[in-house]
């Protein structure tokens, strides 16, 4: 069955989800309406601390706390939430959220946990992950991939209870290859932040159409070979989409494959070695995310997304003296003074997955796509997809593209949608023989 066909399926309940939300010693909420919190109805504004490794709420020490509405999907509000973890962009405020909240105490600290239905949570995920004035059809794509990606991330963990073991990164005194992924939420299924997906409540879920779009697709996801698909999706491929295993593990995946974001999708060059690395960074190939049509972009950037201005392509620079101080805070290793950044594997998209920093004092290999990203920026370098220009003063980036490009590309995605193309076309573009199916 081709993408876009939906089989139907027995129905089957819709699942909950949990999304870690705030980790902090104080949290400060307001219950919207009524809710339940052992055994008594309570409301309004509400403070709760950690103490000697406990909830201190009420005048009274608990080991979890979990506050259930009374009636219906009423709201909360936590204060001083954080958003944009690690980015340029990172900023506090606060936030509002449909369903339940669960407290515990994790590692030092409270943890605040939203519970609440799938399709609730959709509502938000795709108006935070993109302005909701986006087209219909775009963000019925969007809908369906981040449902795919969050069933295909349940599935994940419950056979981490059963045993599996997951191991992301590998280290020795010259090496670190690392990739970031599921293994870093034990004690919910999801986090609110990029790490997962971007879910910020019902705090920027106003637009009738977001709605619309989850109602439209409901319970649809993607499967390949009987499974569903772990559905990744960025921000801009930069012309060319990436396979799985520079990104995370070593394995990929028939429906992600590495190819141009561009209709008729022509052969991709090289991108694997330098020289065509480099050609294809210095060119501006056609594709669906080679816009700079302000008007498409205010549709699909949340404001926040909207500071960052070049991202198809763009160059970053530093002296020598700032890179240096850049790879000494990062990495913890003494390499002295930054001499050459040499690319030792790049994937089909251009993106480097293994880079070797050379230094005065000693040289040290670093991996996958995230980690570089994280090493060569004070917050997140746009892409790993760049090539290095060494000059007098010290290094330019120049790179393509925002995101490590795996999946579905949400600018050429959008603007796929304003072109006319319906979401199981949009599906099929980036999720190669995929099909669409209804689990409940």
């Amino acid at each position: 069955m081709e993408t876009g066909a939906v089989e139907n399926k027995s129905k089957r309940k819709e699942p909950d989800v949990s999304v870690g939300i705030v980790d902090a010693q104080q949290i400060r909420f307001r219950l919207n309406a009524a809710y339940m919190a052992k055994g008594e109805s309570v409301s309004g504004d509400q403070t709760i601390e950690y103490e000697d490794g406990a909830i201190r709420w009420n005048g009274s020490l608990y080991q979890e706390l979990t506050f259930v509405p009374v009636e219906g999907m009423p709201s909360f509000t936590l204060y001083e939430v954080t958003i944009g973890v690690g980015f340029h962009w990172e900023r506090k405020e606060a936030q509002t959220f449909r369903g339940s909240l669960r407290v515990i105490v994790n590692e030092g600290k409270l943890c605040a946990i939203n519970i609440l239905p799938v399709e609730e949570y959709l509502v938000s995920v795709t108006s935070s992950e993109m302005s909701g004035t986006a087209p219909l059809e775009f963000l019925k794509s969007q809908v369906v991939i981040s449902r795919s990606w969050l069933m295909a991330q349940l599935r994940k963990r419950k056979k981490d209870h059963l045993g599996e073991t997951f191991h992301s990164y590998k280290k020795t005194d010259k090496e670190l290859v690392r990739w970031y992924d599921k293994e870093d939420h034990l004690l919910y299924d999801v986090c609110a932040d990029d790490h997962c997906q971007r879910y910020q409540g019902i705090t920027r879920a106003s637009n009738p159409v977001v709605r619309q779009a989850v109602e439209a697709t409901r319970g649809q996801v993607l499967q390949s070979d009987g499974k569903i698909c772990d559905a990744r999706f960025s921000k801009c491929c930069g012309g060319a989409t990436e396979v799985f295993s520079t990104c995370w593990e070593n394995v990929d995946f028939p429906y992600l494959p590495a190819k141009r974001d561009a209709d008729p999708a022509t052969e991709l060059p090289d991108l694997t070695t330098e020289e065509g690395a480099r050609a294809w960074i210095d060119g501006s190939p056609k594709a669906f995310c080679n816009t700079k049509n302000k008007r498409i972009l205010s549709l699909i950037l949340n404001n926040y997304d909207q500071e960052t201005r070049d991202f198809f392509r763009w160059k970053v620079e530093y002296t020598t003296e700032e890179l240096s101080a850049l790879v000494d805070s990062k990495l913890k290793v003494t390499l002295g003074e930054i001499q050459n950044l040499v690319p030792l594997q790049r994937g089909p998209s251009g993106r480097i997955c293994l880079l070797r920093i050379e230094g005065s004092e000693g040289t040290f290999t670093i991996g996958r796509e995230l980690e570089i990203r994280r090493v060569l920026s004070p917050s997140h370098l746009l892409s790993s997809a760049f090539y290095v220009e060494k000059t007098d003063a010290g290094f330019v980036l120049h790179g393509a593209g925002w995101g490590h490009g795996v999946g579905l590309c949400q600018i050429g995605a959008a603007v796929m949608g304003e072109k006319g193309y319906l979401y199981e076309q949009i599906l099929g573009n980036y999720y190669t023989g995929a099909e669409i199916v209804a689990l409940y």
